[in-house]
């Protein structure tokens, strides 16, 4: 099983330039029942091996933009560890209602893409690198306390306002989340929130998915990958929000409080 669920989540991760971690999350805890907190620890310890593998395979491909990786990656280190000791602090419930709703959001933006124009023509070196050093910071933040690689938000801003193209952008965001989810991990490791045990599985799967998944990227166009990406977001994140109003209902009927 969770050779399994390193292989999918590798492999999507990096097909999409996740990372993984918006998909191994949910299969934590819905299949082998990890809490909100645990599966984000554990997500983050195995994101620096996607990471690796998919930022590897996207740099031999020559879809890397490694300054453009560096000014995301050297802020994010700021502020994931402030995420990481916020989730630490949030009610399993919460933490789970934000993750979902945070995927949703995304894919809705990445939707929106074609109705937005990029300000690549009139924008200058300083304003990009502006924008990749003030996305870089909410990245480490997010990725901290929801336990991504922060792919997600990064491929959104140097799509939507920089106007990059979707697999360079994909290769700058893997090569980037590897020590952002280091120092995540960390955190997490410190809280007691992450279970070693199965990174066993875990990792070889997410290598193997990972290779799979960067050779499948550049079989397909950007507009073609940013609608999968889209699709695996908001499914996710719709699925987790109607299963946190179940419970929520379930509970009120009850009587029982949150």
């Amino acid at each position: 099983m969770n050779l399994g669920i390193g292989i999918l989540a590798g492999a999507l991760g990096a097909l999409v330039g996740l990372g993984g971690g918006v998909v191994m999350v949910p299969m934590l805890t819905g299949w082998l029942g990890f809490s909100q907190h645990r599966a984000q620890g554990t997500s983050l310890l195995s994101l620096m091996f996607t990471g690796l593998a998919g930022g590897a395979a996207y740099g031999a491909n020559q879809s890397v933009d490694w300054t453009a990786a560096c000014l995301l990656a050297l802020p994010a280190l700021l502020t994931a560890w402030a995420g990481a000791r916020f989730c630490n602090r949030l009610p399993e419930r919460s933490l789970r209602r934000l993750f979902s709703a945070f995927l949703v959001a995304i894919a809705a933006l990445m939707l929106l893409k074609p109705l937005l124009h990029p300000v690549t023509e009139a924008a200058s070196v300083g304003f990009k690198a502006g924008v990749l050093a003030a996305t870089g910071l909410i990245t480490g933040f997010l990725s901290g306390l929801l336990g991504i690689g922060g792919g997600a938000v990064m491929i959104a801003a140097m799509v939507l306002i920089l106007g990059y193209g979707q697999h360079p952008v994909q290769g700058s965001a893997l090569v980037a989340m590897v020590p952002v989810a280091a120092v995540g991990a960390w955190c997490y490791r410190g809280f007691g929130r992450f279970d070693a045990g199965v990174l066993k599985g875990l990792v070889p799967g997410v290598l193997l998915g990972a290779a799979g998944g960067t050779q499948l990227a550049h079989l397909f166009p950007d507009a073609g990958l940013r609608i999968l990406f889209a699709a695996v977001l908001a499914g996710t994140g719709l699925r987790g929000l109607r299963a946190n109003a179940g419970e929520a209902s379930c509970q009120a009927s009850g009587g029982r409080p949150e």
